[in-house]
């Protein structure tokens, strides 16, 4: 076992300060687990439901405009590349293959 070995396993508690194995620390117990709680209702569901979405940070309508148009054209440059890549490379592989 070299150095390296006996340092990682001094920090990970599975060696004493002299390096030597076997002074390993007792397993965690396992958490207790939790009883089960009665479901919530329809009514609370929604409420909570309510609550959280006043609690998010929705975008101004400005913002909305601009993050839609971004994408859009994002989206027709994309498919005009992928277009007119698959628009030559079958156009050479016709030419490849053509008698």
């Amino acid at each position: 076992m070299n150095r390296e070995t006996k340092r990682m396993m001094q920090r990970q508690g599975q060696a004493g300060p002299d390096g030597t194995p076997g002074t390993r620390r007792a397993p965690a117990q396992p958490a207790a687990r939790k009883p089960k709680s009665e479901r919530t209702s329809i009514r609370q569901f929604f409420r909570e439901v309510r609550e959280e979405m006043r609690q998010v940070a929705w975008p101004t309508r400005t913002e909305l405009i601009n993050y839609t148009s971004i994408t859009l054209f994002v989206l027709i440059v994309m498919i005009a590349l992928i277009f007119g890549l698959n628009l030559g490379f079958g156009k050479i592989v016709l030419f490849l293959f053509k008698k």
